[in-house]
């Protein structure tokens, strides 16, 4: 029993651990079922107490990956301010959706007595955005078109940021509807998040 009690000690490193793979996991599922890339090209594993699609195409797998990578170094230093999923048409260019994963950091302070928040809890409230995501297709619009996505982090101003990485304006929505999505904290960080998509002109 002394191994379960120990998962509710909450570290910097094992709180950035479980924002990223959470980050990973919502990408994943957001591109299966906007359908931006065939269904045959996802494999269905099982985590948070859910089935989860997760794609096995190479070139995307390291894209995200490289993404993630970073992102989890700005998440260890507190600097992370947002991840945005945006999805573009490919033929009008217009953003027609923007997940949005708002990241607000509490870092530890030296000498500080360890946070304490049980595991169990925490995969609770991800497995709930997760089922939030996967309902979504019940109320955004239809994708026209075929589309694209680019995923946008939002650090603080004077970060370096790598040379491969380059400066994207915030691609917002003109005539948007948003829809808040449930959060989830890990006692150091906590993820809120929140769709935006365009109202159809029709």
């Amino acid at each position: 029993m002394q191994a379960v009690a120990n998962k509710s000690n909450i570290t910097l490193k094992g709180s950035t651990d479980i924002v990223t793979e959470f980050f990973a996991y919502s990408i994943n599922t957001i591109l299966f079922q906007r359908g931006l890339y065939p269904p045959e090209s996802f494999t269905r594993i099982a985590k948070y107490g859910l089935p989860i699609l997760v794609t096995t195409d190479e070139t995307l797998k390291n894209y995200i990956e490289n993404v993630l990578k970073q992102l989890s170094e700005w998440l260890l230093s507190g600097d992370i301010q947002k991840l945005v999923l945006v999805i573009t048409d490919i033929v009008t260019k217009e953003v027609l959706e923007r997940w949005v994963f708002d990241v607000v950091t509490d870092l530890p302070k030296d000498g500080e007595a360890p946070r304490k928040k049980p595991e169990k809890e925490i995969m609770s409230e991800i497995q709930a955005i997760i089922r939030q995501i996967t309902a979504s297709v019940t109320f955004l619009p239809l994708l026209p078109n075929a589309c694209t996505f680019d995923l946008l982090v939002y650090t603080k101003k004077d970060l370096h940021v790598p040379q491969e990485w380059e400066v994207s304006d915030p691609r917002l929505i003109t005539n948007s509807q948003h829809v808040k999505l449930r959060s989830f904290t890990t006692s150091i960080h906590k993820v809120e998040s929140m769709v935006s998509y365009k109202i159809s002109s029709d």
